[in-house]
């Protein structure tokens, strides 16, 4: 059984400046890893990425309350982005 620790290794955004593929991150204001996705969003290349930060929401908010899920954004991103 091959175990995960090499994973532990790996700079996680060592070649996000590689994609070219579209990409959407959302995140809640109070997050606590929020600076993972503004980190990645800063490395990511063109002009094929969003970042969304839904002010006031945590990490678990944007889980099940869709009263503040970008829903609408959502759809645009992919419509504009996955043709």
């Amino acid at each position: 059984m091959i175990g995960t620790e090499s994973f532990l290794n790996m700079p996680l955004l060592a070649y996000a400046d590689e994609i070219e593929a579209p990409v959407l991150l959302i995140h809640g204001e109070k997050a606590h890893s929020r600076y993972f996705s503004e980190d990645t969003y800063k490395k990511l290349k063109g002009d094929n990425k969003e970042l969304m930060i839904i002010p006031g929401a945590s990490h678990t908010d944007l889980y099940d309350q869709v009263d503040i899920i970008p829903f609408d954004r959502i759809t645009t991103f992919f419509e504009e982005n996955l043709n």
